[in-house]
């Protein structure tokens, strides 16, 4: 693996813990914001917190000093989001992500216009991510609206073509991450959501895992959100997850020193 432990895996494990800040007010989102400032790598904005607040909600993570994913999966005409990608970098976030069903058009034109808008104004480019298959979605889900192929089939295909057309990663399942890992190499982002400690309620998620499974499997970027938002010390829910993806970091370094041997 990709993985380098400069500052210990305690560090590297915190920078890579993405918490979804999924709540309905700013005022919500700032307490959250100053708790977990310490414990997490980038907070999720996603359409909810983002239509409520708008850009001021980025603008103040990023005042305190935090990195933001932007998840506003946008899908449109390649011209639309590629214009609405700009928007993102010129705000600053570390991330921001598309659907790659929008076509390898979309992805491509996205991508360098991100590139040169970020050359012309001197910005930092973001990450562009590509979704694949939502986590909440199952084989019968995608038989009803007429993707005949398995699950993982899909998310292949989809990386495949994220990867060919210029993007820096996927959103996908972890259960997928091997396939993508030997389909996309090992420099290919995989941010993953569905992750829950192994004593959290699955809620709407259909393709789950714990974050220590999840890290021996690949990702780069956990996403959680409902185990930390909802438990009574915030903060120490994410400590505990940071603690499980530490496991899974010294898992995948004794595997990588036996493979040595």
């Amino acid at each position: 693996m990709h993985w380098r432990f400069g500052g210990g895996r305690a560090a590297e494990s915190k920078r890579r813990l993405i918490f979804a800040l999924d709540v309905d007010s700013i005022v919500e989102a700032e307490a959250l914001i100053d708790e977990l400032l310490p414990e997490v790598g980038l907070f999720k904005v996603g359409k909810q917190l983002f239509l409520h607040a708008g850009p001021v909600i980025v603008r103040r993570i990023k005042e305190r000093g935090g990195e933001v994913f932007l998840d506003l999966k946008f899908h449109d005409i390649p011209r639309t989001v590629a214009k609405a990608g700009i928007e993102a970098a010129r705000l600053g976030v570390k991330m921001f992500d598309v659907h790659a069903s929008g076509s390898d058009e979309m992805m491509r034109v996205t991508v360098g216009e991100v590139r040169r808008a970020c050359r012309r104004e001197a910005l930092r480019r973001p990450k562009i991510l590509a979704v694949t298959v939502l986590t909440s979605l199952s084989r019968d889900d995608l038989k009803r609206v007429g993707i005949m192929a398995g699950i993982e089939s899909q998310v292949v295909r989809l990386a495949r073509l994220a990867k060919e057309s210029g993007m820096d990663g996927v959103v996908a399942s972890p259960h997928e991450i091997a396939t993508i890992r030997k389909e996309c190499g090992r420099t290919f982002a995989i941010v993953t959501p569905g992750v829950r400690p192994a004593r959290a309620g699955w809620d709407d998620q259909k393709r789950v895992m714990t974050p220590e499974a999840a890290i021996r499997a690949g990702a780069d970027y956990l996403v959680v959100g409902k185990p930390i938002r909802d438990a009574k010390s915030p903060a120490e829910a994410a400590r505990a997850i940071v603690a499980e993806m530490e496991r899974g970091f010294g898992g995948l370094a004794a595997r990588s020193a036996a493979g040595r041997t």
